[in-house]
């Protein structure tokens, strides 16, 4: 027979909590020696475990006392209950946690993962991070509106990154935020991105509008 601090200790918690068991009626007080003290078995330190597991698994004081007093079956299946039930809470916060992590990721916290890289190809380019944050700023809301085009636009705009008169279009804009109003450099700029739209229609291409540049030439 143990005392009351042998069975708290083998079980992994407090005097304190084994009292405050007994007070809530979960765990049965024992019997006393000649001595007064409480003297515990072996079915006490099984049912402290029980409890302890319970409890920590966040099963609230009600429900572990009808579960101690269950039948095998009832037992089992509310254990196997409760362990779903953590495992969707561990799905959930580590779901919080991939969000958290996105919160110091930049672009990767509002837009899908191939935008995200075609912007850092803009970058990788040369091109002006101003002129990024506009292209940036302008696929948010696209990627809203209709997530499912953007795998098809994003590989337009992939193919359009190719053209080098693109690139050499996107870092002259970037020289041009810089400039005057008044520079005659930014007449040849208008130039550049009206031969460059006019040669989009030619060609076919549909995704113009999907490109934020107009913004950045309002800037300039």
């Amino acid at each position: 027979m143990l005392t009351i601090g042998e069975p708290a200790s083998y079980a992994g918690v407090t005097v304190r909590a084994v009292r405050h068991y007994h007070a809530k009626g979960l765990l049965p007080e024992p019997d006393r020696d000649h001595s007064g003290y409480r003297r515990y078995d072996a079915g006490a330190v099984i049912e402290l475990i029980k409890i302890r597991t319970l409890a920590e698994a966040g099963v609230p004081p009600a429900r572990v006392r009808e579960l101690l007093r269950a039948g095998e079956e009832e037992f089992a299946a509310a254990v196997a209950d409760i362990d779903r039930r953590l495992q969707a809470e561990i799905r959930e916060r580590q779901r919080h946690r991939e969000r958290i992590a996105r919160l110091a990721s930049g672009d990767s916290l509002v837009l899908p993962q191939e935008v995200v890289e075609y912007l850092d190809r803009l970058r990788v380019l040369g091109v002006d991070e101003r002129i990024v944050q506009a292209e940036r700023d302008g696929w948010i809301p696209l990627a809203a509106h209709s997530p499912e085009r953007v795998p098809e636009w994003m590989s337009r705009k992939r193919e359009q990154l190719d053209d080098p008169r693109l690139v050499d279009f996107y870092l002259t804009l970037g020289q041009a935020l810089d400039r005057a109003d008044d520079d005659p450099r930014l007449v040849e700029l208008a130039d550049k991105l009206a031969a460059y739209i006019t040669r989009i229609a030619d060609d076919g291409a549909r995704t113009m509008s999907t490109t934020p540049i107009s913004s950045c030439r309002s800037s300039s």
